[in-house]
């Protein structure tokens, strides 16, 4: 491997890691940053922990449903299961995750903090572990 490729994949890890999805505008609201790479306004963290629980959430259920589909495909009604596993999987993000992302990143706004890109990760991840977490334990709860 040559030299320019290691830093063209360090490039892209950083380029995922700093999500900069969301065009940064400089219009004087008060979020300037002095880190370059952080988070400052409410819409920045608000996508980044989004972006992160959805993307969480789908490599979990993805597979999962993927499984389903394989163990259950002889099944007369079995094989939409995975139809359901899928549809959690994205319209859980998206219905419980817009509203809890959007928490997190108004405490950290009204606090007057900063998110790197890390915490992002880590608290979009934090709640697809929280909803797994909870799930098995509704399952076993029932045996």
């Amino acid at each position: 491997m040559e030299e320019g490729d290691d830093s063209a994949g360090a490039g892209l890890l950083q380029q995922i890691l700093s999500l900069r999805l969301v065009p940064r505008a400089g219009n004087g609201t008060g979020a300037e940053c002095f880190n370059a790479s952080a988070l400052c306004s409410f819409p920045e963290m608000w996508y980044g922990v989004f972006l992160w629980a959805l993307v969480s959430s789908l490599s979990f259920h993805v597979p999962a449903a993927l499984l389903a589909l394989f163990t259950l495909r002889h099944h007369k009604y079995g094989r939409f299961m995975s139809v359901g596993i899928l549809l959690m999987g994205i319209v859980g993000p998206i219905a419980a995750g817009i509203l809890t992302s959007a928490a997190i990143a108004g405490v950290y706004r009204a606090a007057g903090k900063e998110m790197i890109p890390l915490e992002a990760l880590i608290l979009g991840v934090g709640q697809t572990f929280c909803v797994v977490v909870v799930s098995f334990l509704r399952i076993i709860a029932t045996l």
